[in-house]
């Protein structure tokens, strides 16, 4: 087997796709997790906690 330019990038454009759809199934996993739920309501809401008057 040869290893030459097509094959070296054959081989980092499959792993590449491989380690993006890992990293997205990742931060879905992280999201979508139960105990995760309360930070990101938190989060939801804490933009509008502080703009209680206009142009203030």
């Amino acid at each position: 087997m040869t290893l030459d330019h097509d094959a070296i990038v054959a081989f980092a454009k499959s792993w590449g796709l491989f380690y993006l759809i890992a990293m997205a199934v990742g931060v879905m996993v992280y999201a979508l997790w139960p105990s995760n739920r309360t930070r990101f309501d938190r989060a939801k809401n804490s933009i509008l906690d502080k703009d209680d008057k206009p142009w203030s």
